[in-house]
């Protein structure tokens, strides 16, 4: 964002002081759009230029006729550029403006706003990079404390912009008006839970000078997934729509290669075949209904093994999709005929997760031999074991770690969890808007695998199988929470509403709303 400001400015010549003109203004009208009734106002501004948006912001309220006070973190001589110009036509329209003592405590701090009806966070912007401590850490703390409804300029203060990390303390806002784009960290967990509702303010940088298409994080969006969707001709039939080989299943563990073979099928794949160990074929055939089954020779007891890849070999033939680990078990022999299968360079793409994930942990080999051909989907404990990170590096930079993965090795990255990173290998990274705790149970994960199954078998390429795989279930999710409630929603339930879904494109949850004219709003 500081390049695109940059490049406004000096390619553009519009002057930094009309951006920050612009930026106050959206600010305003959601103030004026959302808290009409409001009578008193306090902003709270920092040194840097989010003071100079936040003294703005109090200007154009003033002149409004509210009670406008601005409280300086700092003394007025410390603002320099665009930011001691918006002191100065502050002071100049009569906006009161008083200085912070550092002696302020929380006593002083609560007696100032306790009875102000809006309070406006400028305190620390997006360029915040350490912890936040002193009379900043102290203001967050007592903002935090007041009921009163807070709106953020740009960023609550006191998150990272970049990895969504509260740095010591945030402010908890209700509204945030952030300018130009959204900001990873407003999107991210936990970050986005600090946020509040976010709009964004169109201040005047041109698209023009937004971020290569290998640079971006973009958010999916259901009206551009829906270009994605393949297409089903009215003469189709079950061969028209691929056929798509799950191998999953150990003992215990069935009910996650029937759950993959469901998701496949609701999302329209013509004809699902479930590889699994021969002696647990009985159970499979009363689980599976329109799911054919294929008793492949075990390695040991109730597990996939190397004597059955001839077999494989075979009947990968005609196949237009392999999704491969669901409950395949850790045991030695699934986890050598995985690595064996892989290191062929099946011609089919493929869909990893689970079991199949944790055969490739500490083989960078048959890893680098995926690349063009695999899609892998690891929640963040599988994600620490490919790459030898720690959870909480993981966690800390979702979107760099799934980048970084995606361009060494050629694959497509699901990064499962609230907020899933989607990394392809020439760097674009998608962030999935759709989600709900509701998912946050057993199976759900074997139904997205065979759903990303599902979409490759018919024609799908390997980034719009996992966007669209990714996406809807998502938003299945959603729907049955909105409808039932927010638990005991079975991964089944997600699989069997997913025909409704994918059939009404236009009722997919939107993304970005027009607010008021160059102002949005994004739903996340």
């Amino acid at each position: 964002m500081r390049e695109m400001d940059r490049r406004t400015i000096e390619e553009l010549g519009i002057p930094g002081l009309v951006l920050m003109e612009n930026a106050a203004r959206g600010v305003v009208q959601v103030i004026n759009r959302l808290y009409p009734e409001i009578r008193s106002v306090a902003v709270l501004a920092g040194k840097g230029n989010n003071g100079g948006d936040g003294l703005a912001v109090a200007r154009c309220l003033h002149l409004q006729g509210l009670a406008v006070v601005v409280y300086l973190a700092g003394a007025e001589t410390a603002l320099k550029g665009e930011a001691a110009a918006n002191l100065a036509l502050a002071l100049g329209c009569g906006v009161p403006v008083l200085e912070i003592p550092e002696q302020a405590g929380p006593s002083w701090m609560k007696e100032q706003w306790s009875d102000t009806d809006l309070l406006v966070d400028a305190l620390l912007g997006t360029g915040l990079e350490k912890e936040v401590s002193g009379l900043y850490r102290e203001l967050i703390t007592v903002l935090n404390s007041l009921p009163t409804p807070k709106v953020a300029v740009d960023i609550p203060s006191g998150l990272s912009a970049d990895t969504g990390q509260p740095l010591g303390v945030c402010v908890e806002a209700a509204v945030s008006v952030t300018f130009g784009l959204p900001k990873r960290g407003q999107l991210l967990f936990p970050g986005s839970r600090f946020v509040g509702r976010l709009l964004v303010a169109d201040i005047g940088i041109p698209a023009v000078f937004y971020p290569a298409p290998e640079d971006r994080v973009e958010l999916l969006a259901g009206d551009d997934l829906a270009l994605w969707l393949p297409p089903r001709p009215p003469d189709g039939h079950k061969g028209t729509f691929g056929h798509a080989l799950i191998l999953a299943g150990s003992t215990g563990k069935t009910g996650a290669a029937a759950l993959t073979a469901a998701g496949a099928l609701r999302v329209g794949a013509g004809l699902v075949t479930v590889g699994l160990p021969s002696s647990l074929n009985p159970i499979l055939e009363v689980k599976l209904t329109e799911a054919m089954t294929e008793p492949l020779t075990e390695g040991e007891p109730g597990c996939l093994g190397l004597p059955a890849l001839p077999r494989l070999r075979e009947i990968l033939e005609g196949k237009k999709a392999l999704a491969l680990g669901p409950g395949i078990s850790t045991a030695p022999g699934p986890q050598a005929l995985v690595r064996a299968l892989l290191k062929e360079k099946i011609s089919i793409p493929l869909v990893i997760d689970a079991d199949g994930l944790n055969a490739l942990a500490g083989d960078p080999e048959t890893l680098a031999a995926l690349a063009g051909r695999a899609i892998l989907t690891p929640h963040p404990g599988e994600m620490s074991r490919l790459t030898g990170k720690s959870v909480q590096e993981i966690q800390r930079d979702r979107i760099g770690t799934a980048r970084e993965f995606a361009r060494e090795y050629g694959v497509v990255l699901v990064l499962k969890g609230a907020r899933t990173v989607i990394a392809e290998p020439a760097g674009g990274v998608f962030l999935n808007p759709t989600a709900h705790p509701v998912l946050g149970s057993g199976g759900m994960g074997d139904v997205l695998t065979g759903m990303i199954a599902g979409w490759l078998a018919q024609g799908a390429g390997l980034l719009p199988a996992a966007a669209l795989g990714v996406f809807q279930h998502g938003a299945a999710g959603q729907r049955l929470a909105d409808a039932r409630g927010g638990g005991g929603i079975l991964a089944s339930e997600v699989a069997d509403s997913l025909p409704e879904l994918i059939a009404h494109p236009e009722n997919w949850p939107a993304t970005v709303e027009n607010f008021l004219p160059l102002i949005k709003e994004v739903r996340v």
